[in-house]
Parts: C-alpha cells; sequence; structure tokens
C-alpha cells in the first residue's frame, strides 16, 4: 500500500471507530450547512471550501475512472492538499467518500454513557465548529444522517455540520495517528515474538472433536439440562434469573464447580456453547445475569426504550450479582456438588471476577488515566472501563475463601494493576485473548495482567491468532462464515476469523486447563501450535516475560 494510501487510511479509522461504536440522541436542527473546512497547523492555516472539495473529489474519481493519471490533476485546491501531506489526491479522493459508518444497526450499538462523554470531550480537542468546541454538533448531526440513510460517508458529514466553518486541528491528529499506529506496532511485534518461540509441543493436548462441538450452529446443538433458578436479591428489584448446569454423571465428581459471567452486553444465551461444554466434562456451571447491562439492556438503548446508562453503576451492581449468588449456594437455595469455585468470565465478566477476590485498584488509577486518555485515539478501549472506577465506591464483601481458580476470557486491568504482582492473588489464573483484539489487547491486557499477578506455577496465558474480543460470543444461526442473527451483527473485521473454531479450541483448553490443576499438574506451554485452522500459544509467566521484554 502506498505512503499516501495509508495517511488516508489512518486519518479516518479513529472517527470511523468512533462513529461505528458512539452517537447520540438528540435530532440537529435545521441549520445552514458549513461552508469551508480550515486545517490548522503549527502557525499556518489553510481554508477550502466544502463544495470544492467535494466537486473535485467527484471529478477524481471520474477521471481516474477515464485513465487519467493522479499527476494530470493540478489545482489550486490539490496544492493545498499536497501541504496537508495528501500526495495522493485519488487515494484522498477514496476516503471521503468511503463509509465512516457501513451498518446503521451497528452504528446504534453503543453505550450513550461516561465513555461516549469522554469521547465527546477528546473529539472536540480535533474538530471545532465555529466558536463551539463542545463536539456535540458532530454527533447530532451523524444520529440525523442515520435517520435517513445507511451508510455515512466523510463527505456526508463535512457537508452536513451546522456552522459557517469547521476547525480541524492537524497538530492534534498527528497525535491520534500516531497511537494508532504504536499500537498497530505492538500487536505486529507480538506476533513475531510470538512466533519466535521455539519450544516444543505436545499433541497430546490439541483439541478433540468430541470436546468441541466444532462447526455446529448455536441452534443445532442438542440442549443439555439446566434449570433457571430465580434469586431475590436486596439489590434489585426484580428476582435474578440464574442458570444452573448440572454436570452427566462422574465415576469421580469435580472437585468445583463453576461461576461464568457474561461480558458488557452480552448474556447466558451467547455462552451456552461454554457451559455445555464444561457440564458435559463434570463441572457445575451456574451462569449469571446481570440486568442493566446484559443484550436485553443494550437492546432496549438502541430502540430508545432504555435511558443512557452513566456506566459506574455496572461494577457495584455486576459485584453484587455474584456475591448473592455465592451466598445462595451456600444457603442451598440452589444445589451444586464441589468443594471450591472457578470465577470465569468474558471481559468485563472476568474483570468482575478479580474484583471480587478482594483486588481494589494499585494506588494512581487517577493519575495513570489522565495520561492513558490524553487523546480519544483510544486503541485500548477497556481503559475507558477501567477509568470509571476512579469514582466508583466498589461493595465490600468477605474474601472467598474457597476460591480454586479464575478463568479470563479476553480479560483486561492493565491500568488497574500496572505493576508486577499488584493483583494479590493465592490463586492460579488461566487468560486467553487474540491478536485481532483491540478492545482488550492481548499484548497488554491478558500478558500484562498475568505479569501483575503473583507468579504461580499452574497460571497461563492461552493466545489465540486471528481471535477477537468477540470471538467467544456465539450467536444464533452462526457459524465459521456467517455472522448470524442476533444484536451483535458484526462483520470479520470485528469477530475474526473462525468464530466457531475459536469457541471450540477455548472449550478444549479450558477444558484441559482444568483437569490438570485439578490434578495438580500445570498445563504444559505450546508454542507455534496448529489445530482446527488456528494458531495458538499457552506461555506461563518466564515465556510471557521473554515476550514482553523483547
Amino acid at each position: 500500500m502506498a505512503l499516501s494510501s495509508r495517511r488516508s487510511i489512518r486519518r479516518i479509522i479513529a472517527l470511523g471507530l468512533l462513529t461505528n461504536l458512539f452517537s447520540c440522541h438528540l435530532r440537529v436542527g435545521q441549520l445552514h450547512a458549513a461552508e469551508r473546512v480550515e486545517f490548522h497547523f503549527e502557525d499556518v492555516t489553510i481554508p477550502i471550501s466544502i463544495k470544492e472539495l467535494s466537486d473535485w473529489s467527484k471529478d477524481v474519481e471520474s477521471k481516474m475512472d477515464s485513465g487519467e493519471s493522479d499527476s494530470d490533476m493540478n489545482s489550486e485546491l490539490a496544492v493545498w492538499l499536497n501541504m496537508l501531506g495528501f500526495e495522493s489526491r485519488f487515494a484522498l479522493s477514496q476516503s471521503l467518500q468511503a463509509p465512516l459508518v457501513k451498518d446503521k444497526s451497528m452504528a446504534r450499538q453503543l453505550l450513550r454513557s461516561w465513555v461516549g462523554r469522554k469521547l465527546l470531550d477528546e473529539v472536540s480537542d480535533v474538530v471545532r465548529l465555529d466558536e463551539d468546541s463542545s463536539g456535540t454538533k458532530v454527533f447530532n448531526t451523524l444520529e440525523s444522517l442515520l435517520e435517513d440513510q445507511e451508510k455515512v460517508s466523510a463527505l456526508d458529514l463535512l457537508k452536513s455540520l451546522p456552522a459557517e466553518v469547521i476547525h480541524f486541528d492537524l497538530n492534534a491528529w498527528v497525535q491520534v495517528v500516531s497511537s494508532w499506529k504504536d499500537e498497530l506496532k505492538g500487536q505486529q511485534k507480538l506476533l513475531t515474538d510470538l512466533r519466535r518461540l521455539s519450544l516444543e509441543t505436545n499433541d497430546a493436548f490439541k483439541a478433540k472433536e468430541s470436546d468441541i462441538e466444532e462447526g455446529k450452529s448455536l441452534n443445532e446443538l442438542k440442549e443439555s439440562i439446566y434449570e433457571v433458578v430465580k434469586l431475590n436479591v436486596p439489590h434489585r428489584t426484580e428476582a435474578l434469573n440464574v442458570e444452573v448446569w448440572n454436570p452427566l454423571a462422574r465415576d469421580e465428581p469435580r472437585k468445583s464447580w463453576i461461576v461464568f459471567m457474561p461480558g458488557l452486553g452480552g448474556d447466558q444465551l451467547h455462552f451456552r456453547w461454554l457451559a455445555r461444554s464444561l457440564s458435559h466434562q463434570g463441572w457445575p456451571v451456574v451462569v449469571l445475569d446481570h440486568p442493566g447491562s446484559d443484550s436485553k439492556a443494550l437492546n432496549s438503548l438502541v430502540d430508545g426504550s432504555l435511558p443512557a446508562p452513566s456506566g459506574a453503576e455496572v461494577f457495584p451492581y455486576r459485584l453484587s450479582d455474584l456475591r448473592a449468588v455465592l451466598l445462595a449456594r451456600e444457603k442451598e437455595l440452589f444445589t451444586v456438588p464441589g468443594e471450591k469455585v472457578v470465577l470465569m468470565g468474558h471481559s468485563l465478566g472476568a474483570l468482575t471476577a478479580f474484583l471480587a477476590s478482594g483486588n481494589l485498584p494499585q494506588t494512581g488509577l487517577l493519575e495513570r488515566c489522565k495520561n492513558a486518555l490524553d487523546d480519544f485515539s483510544i486503541t485500548n478501549l477497556s481503559r475507558l472501563l477501567q477509568c470509571q472506577l476512579v469514582d466508583v465506591p466498589l461493595p465490600t464483601f468477605s474474601e472467598i475463601t474457597q476460591l480454586e481458580a479464575i478463568v479470563g476470557i479476553n480479560s483486561f486491568g492493565s491500568l488497574l494493576w500496572p505493576d508486577p504482582s499488584t493483583l494479590k492473588l493465592n490463586v492460579p489464573v488461566f487468560l486467553t485473548g487474540g491478536t485481532f483484539d483491540l478492545i482488550t489487547p492481548a499484548l497488554s491486557e491478558q500478558l500484562g495482567l498475568l505479569l501483575s499477578t503473583k507468579p504461580n506455577p499452574f497460571s497461563r496465558v492461552l493466545v489465540i491468532e486471528g481471535a477477537s474480543h468477540f470471538s467467544p460470543i456465539r450467536v444464533k444461526n452462526q457459524t465459521d462464515h456467517s455472522k448470524g442473527e442476533d444484536l451483535f451483527q458484526l462483520g470479520e473485521a470485528l469477530v475474526g476469523t473462525y468464530p466457531l473454531s475459536v469457541q471450540g479450541l477455548l472449550a478444549s483448553q479450558i477444558i484441559r486447563y482444568l483437569d490438570q490443576l485439578e490434578d495438580g499438574k500445570p498445563l504444559p506451554t505450546l508454542e507455534n501450535t496448529t489445530n482446527m485452522n488456528l494458531k495458538f500459544h499457552i506461555l506461563d509467566h518466564s515465556t510471557t516475560r521473554k515476550v514482553i521484554g523483547n
């Protein structure tokens, strides 16, 4: 890819991601549209007419379609664009007309909360309309456009913004591009470093067809037996519904039972594939429901029937849900065998497990958040959630004395516990992640989080190449080549490749980890192992330090 094309793409990546994840309820009024964009860098201001930019872009496309070269297009506007670093006018034209938002339903799958307000504040550092630096009009205009059209391009947005002049700060934008570039370099370096390791593999720990139910969609799988238990809890007005999966008969019952917690916007249905696999191998599994931050709440938010949450209330409610389930089991309000408990969760569910273990954030979170959120080019979106804990009083509970282990799928916590061994856990952890995950990047979140725990001979991190933050979520009619019918209508760019294979690999390796843990044997480290169309790596503390230290 040409340098100029890459620059053009970088200029829209951050705004494209931003507009795919966040927008506002408010409608923009019938105000006049902007007439020009003024680009500011250092002490220079370059004015460009939006109409001329639009006409020029169409002209470039027409000439390129007719076979004329890029160098044939000379104009005063082209000179300005060259000064701004757009060497290829054709690449810029493509960028301007490419959709910032490709899927209306996805654009509305957002959390209008502290996260959205934070990004709104940071957008105003780059884009200002006339004398308004709030950033609100940008979001309102996008929301208004989405009322009438499925796709919105950069030109659509520019031509609709209600202002005479759009001020664009190129100095701030350079910082955005630099942050994204550094993150992508880090991801590429992680892959290189992982593949450079040359530990011996052990074929005995590859997935078996009987373990993974690979290649079947959710509605094709035979349902295992589970019951829904309604728990009346003091912190909620309605009963908490939990799914209790009783294990298949075994000669020797498992020593532990499992509590599973979905992530933000996830629910029990998304992870029944894992509960089923675990119960088939003899583990009792209790899958929590988190009203207010599950897929039902996300649906209500999208259709406008539920007001936007502040975001901060999610943490104490989820912790209280978990404690209520543990207490209900003690009181025999439901019955599952097992002497100890394994806390397991996806994303925010995994973080809930770490917080429930009694670990408060390391001192200095406020300052770390100020540095991490210094601009809106936030490549690790989990930082937005972590920084909400600055102002959240977490409930205090007694220690979970029977805690056996924590299993975190796409877990995070790099801002909460940034230094080695600051997570005071006396139990092993098994963390999983993927190289396509920009929500909770494997390098900083899973590998970094492992090093934040005290060294334990049983602790491991699993990294799956090509897996993303959303790969573990199974939805209705999903296959390895279909995105399914759920609210999570995500394309391959966000889900990654072979989601069912990723889910099968996760199930098999989590089962093997728990098997080894029960037998008192550490899970062997595996490098450059290929199975089910996927390459994966299992690291311990020493190999993780080697990767991060490279």
